[in-house]
């Protein structure tokens, strides 16, 4: 019988073929850790005061901190108060990036933090629930000349959450409260030189606005952004592995097209998984570095989502092919109480991220995280996300553990078999042993990097307990999922060797006669029909142990 590659490729050349995988795994982590810088980089900015001396004013002028047009400033609210210069005429100005400097697309997003310092005063202090109303806006231009071309604009409410840690008495006044990060800002693009944020307090004692917000002494911005030399290793990968990951499935799939049988479940799984793995592979960010897609963010979580879906749904259909019977076996529908959570979890995901990016394509400054039910919704499905993903990994190690046992229970027939037959079985069952493992430890770096980009997507939140990744890790675990398609693919293609041939010659040369010979010729006529791609496939069947 022709089985797969895994099955009939000699012991040396898979072992070959195992260092030379190993390798690579190597190199893509050595890519990130000495190659590519670190993914992002925050640069912080101080506010600077401008005045705005027209009152009421309706058409939009934008502030510049410094350069050959700069505003009026001032230093201090004392210096304005002294001045009679009202709250609602002061713009706190940002300029990004700093002086002497430029935006790059290469840079691919902007996510800015807002911190507000404030000073304790004992008749203005910060009170439970206090909100602050900023009206911000956002422009850019290309060179240093041109006028700004308003990019977005809107009034938005963030929820201070202070503290102060000394007693709140005359003696403290005008220490600093400790104050939470806020999310301020996040763009999907960064396809010009310049940014200017303009930023207004508006007071209203009647409406109550700005008001028992205590007094605010300085903003600060936190600017975050992926750095360039990041950005170019990782498109770098992408274009490299793009056209392997396609070549091997073209010629995994027409192998399989060229056989007798019909194609089989998991050798579908196989193919799909191959193709969810070139959907996030393909490189249309390099389109990004030439054009403003500020989707780019959305499309690529879209993109990561559909391969998750496809690689955790292919995991437990892997494992669960070799434990259902014959009847059961080659049907999708009896994985739906599996493979249903999955995709429910996943089209969560998906919802959740239109929740925010969504929105944030038309208003950059929108967050799921400003308001308290809001932070508390996406801080509740980050642990229930992270939860889920370790439940699974336990799922699966108990289903590679009933894998594990039955196959056990299928060596029971070794002894009475051939040695030459037997030596064959025994290495088949190490080999898909080998590879079960193989997909354990991958499933747990998974589920490990999901774990971790879910805290570092809201790390600003979680106070001092963030999770640094450099560079190594992100190109280690994406050259490890396409390593891993790719020897799937390729152990899992059926073979052009026929085993079946050999070992007929095999048993006329041991001149194997009487019972062993009917053991032989009980078990080949029930694993060579052609109802699967390997014969551990075909052996683990509950109907071929009855």
């Amino acid at each position: 019988m022709a089985g797969a590659i895994i099955e009939n490729m000699s012991t040396k050349k898979l072992v070959i073929m195992g260092v030379i995988l190993l390798l690579f795994q190597a190199f893509a982590f050595m890519v990130g850790g000495l190659i590519a810088p670190s993914p992002t980089s925050a640069v912080h900015y101080l506010a600077t005061k401008c005045v705005d001396k027209v009152k009421q004013r309706q058409e939009s002028q934008w502030f510049m901190p410094w350069g050959p047009n700069q505003c009026d400033k001032i230093r201090s609210f004392d210096e304005a108060m002294a001045k009679h210069i009202e709250a609602n005429n002061i713009v706190f100005s940002v300029h990004i990036p700093l002086p002497h400097k430029e935006m790059s697309p290469w840079f691919q997003f902007m996510l800015v933090i807002l911190q507000f310092d404030i000073a304790f005063k004992l008749h203005n202090q910060i009170v439970d629930g206090a909100l602050v109303t900023i009206d911000v806006g956002l422009a850019y231009r290309d060179d240093t000349v041109s006028e700004w071309t308003e990019m977005a604009h809107s009034f938005e409410q963030r929820k201070l959450s202070c503290n102060l840690t000394t007693e709140k008495i005359v003696e403290n006044e005008g220490r600093y409260y400790e104050c939470d990060l806020l999310p301020f800002m996040e763009v999907g693009s960064v396809a010009h030189k310049y940014y200017l944020v303009n930023i207004r307090l508006p007071v209203n004692e009647r409406k109550k606005v700005n008001v028992g917000i205590g007094e605010i002494k300085d903003i600060r911005l936190v600017g975050i952004h992926q750095n360039g030399g990041f950005t170019k290793v990782w498109f770098a990968m992408k274009t490299f592995l793009t056209p392997s990951i396609v070549i091997i499935m073209v010629w995994y799939w027409r192998r399989i097209t060229l056989m007798s049988r019909p194609p089989v479940l998991l050798e579908k799984m196989i193919l799909a998984l191959g193709i969810s793995m070139t959907f996030i592979n393909i490189p249309v960010e390099w389109f990004s570095v030439g054009f403003d897609w500020t989707w780019m963010l959305l499309f690529g979580d879209i993109r990561q989502g559909v391969f998750y879906s496809m690689l955790l749904s292919f995991w437990i259909i892997f494992c669960g092919e070799h434990l259902m019977d014959q009847m059961e076996r080659n049907r999708f529908s009896v994985y739906w109480k599996q493979v249903g959570p999955i995709v429910f979890g996943s089209f969560c995901l998906f919802i959740f991220d239109m929740c925010e990016r969504g929105v944030q394509l038309t208003n950059p400054f929108y967050s799921i995280w400003a308001s308290e039910v809001g932070t508390e919704l996406a801080m509740a499905f980050i642990i229930v996300a992270g939860i889920c993903a370790c439940l699974y990994f336990l799922f699966l190690c108990f289903m590679v553990f009933q894998v594990f046992r039955n196959i056990s229970g299928k060596r029971s027939s070794l002894p009475a078999m051939s040695k030459a037959r037997r030596l064959h079985y025994e290495g088949l069952i190490f080999r898909f042993k080998f590879l079960m493992l193989v997909t354990l430890t991958c499933a747990a770096m998974t589920v490990i990097f999901f774990i971790i980009s879910q805290v570092n997507e809201g790390h600003w939140h979680w106070g001092e307990h963030t999770v640094q990744v450099n560079s190594a890790f992100f190109t280690g675990i994406y050259g490890m999922w396409n390593l891993y398609v790719f020897g799937i693919m390729f152990l899992y293609a059926p073979s052009h060797k026929r085993y079946g041939d050999e070992q007929t010659s095999g048993q006329c040369i041991t001149g194997d006669t009487g019972a062993g010979s009917g053991e032989d010729i009980q078990l080949t006529t029930t694993i060579t029909q052609g109802d699967g791609p390997t014969e551990i496939y075909k052996m683990t069947g509950k109907g071929n142990q009855e």
